[in-house]
């Protein structure tokens, strides 16, 4: 018979020895730690920056970087990921990610 190798634990990653959550960056779509991630919620019409991940509503995760934005946007993923309809304002949210860019 042939020996199977073990599989990791589905829907947590060991992360310096202890299991953490994983979310999906909504612009590149690569699973991650939490902690690496940024979290959204929609107020309004407008998508911003959850830096405590206290705000009320649905959240959507994104890499810190402009990259993984604009990713996001040419994807149309913020409207799915929000479960809303019609366009979202990401100016407040390209304003925080340019201002992390920067420092």
């Amino acid at each position: 018979m042939r020996s199977v190798p073990p599989m990791p634990p589905q829907g947590k990653l060991d992360y310096g020895g202890r299991a953490v959550p994983l979310r999906t960056c909504v612009g590149c779509r690569v699973r991650t730690v939490k902690s690496e991630l940024l979290r959204l919620v929609v107020v309004g019409s407008e998508i911003i920056p959850d830096q405590r991940g206290r705000l009320q509503g649905r959240g959507a995760y994104v890499h810190p970087a402009l990259s993984c934005l604009e990713l996001a946007e040419r994807r149309r993923a913020f409207p799915r990921s929000f479960r809303v309809a019609g366009p979202l304002d990401v100016a407040r949210l390209r304003a925080h990610l340019a201002g992390l860019d920067a420092e």
